[in-house]
């Protein structure tokens, strides 16, 4: 049994609405099997999970292949968002990941806000 059949025996036995699941996933373990990978991830969001990119930033992703992705939102490493303030090119690739990730209809999440220069960009 694989993992989505997994998840979907868990959902139905504990009887939760999987509107209320998510599944994350970095990006560099998308990138280690692609096509397993997105096939899993259509599985899981097919039976309703949402669907996160972890990390994002960090891998070694193809743009060409976001767009293949069933996700619902992706999540800016922390490793940018830390420098917000203090780091020109952090500030210019956290807004452009926004920018992509809105402009796709995914939510988008940043991860390690800590300080308020960070929670006001």
């Amino acid at each position: 049994m694989d993992l989505s059949d997994q998840v979907a025996h868990l959902i139905k036995a504990t009887s939760i609405d999987p509107i209320f699941l998510e599944f994350e996933i970095t990006e560099s373990t998308i990138m280690q099997d692609m096509e397993e990978a997105i096939e899993t991830m259509q599985h899981l969001y097919d039976i309703g999970l949402g669907i996160a990119i972890d990390d994002f930033g960090t891998g070694y992703s193809s743009l060409s292949y976001l767009k293949r992705f069933p996700i619902n939102k992706i999540k800016i490493d922390r490793s940018f968002v830390k420098d917000i303030g203090e780091d020109n090119d952090s500030e210019n690739i956290t807004e452009e990941i926004i920018n992509l990730g809105h402009s796709l209809g995914l939510e988008v999440v940043a991860e390690g806000v800590e300080l308020e220069r960070q929670s006001l960009f």
